[in-house]
């Protein structure tokens, strides 16, 4: 028996926050994500007071991420697998194509030293 059901399926902003906050937090060396301040920004962009924006245009995903990494980590190859998780997670779940993932570190967490 053939299903010829028709429809469409929308997915909201703040299912993409989720996948990329997710699939950001996988990521060896990320510690958590930073608060971002508010301003005209929150207005247009969702999750920004989650360390995550998500803009959508035309089908295409673009997101900034605000991260606190763990220390000793090497920045540049845990921003790269940062972008490359949130860009797999996003496309694989949802099927959209991703144009931009930006890594802003925010922080280094250091573990409290002892005197």
């Amino acid at each position: 028996m053939e299903d010829n059901t028709q429809g469409k399926t929308t997915v909201s902003p703040e299912v993409l926050t989720t996948i990329a906050r997710l699939s950001a937090l996988e990521v060896p060396g990320v510690s958590r994500f930073a608060a971002v301040a508010g301003g005209v920004n929150r207005f247009f962009r969702r999750g920004a007071n989650e360390g995550v924006r998500i803009e959508v245009e035309e089908n295409t995903v673009l997101a900034d991420l605000y991260l606190v990494l763990k220390e000793n980590v090497n920045i540049r190859e845990v921003s790269r697998n940062i972008q490359h998780n949130v860009t797999r997670a996003i496309h694989e779940m949802v099927g959209m194509e991703v144009s931009e993932v930006n890594i802003h570190i925010e922080d280094i967490d250091f573990e409290e030293s002892e005197a």
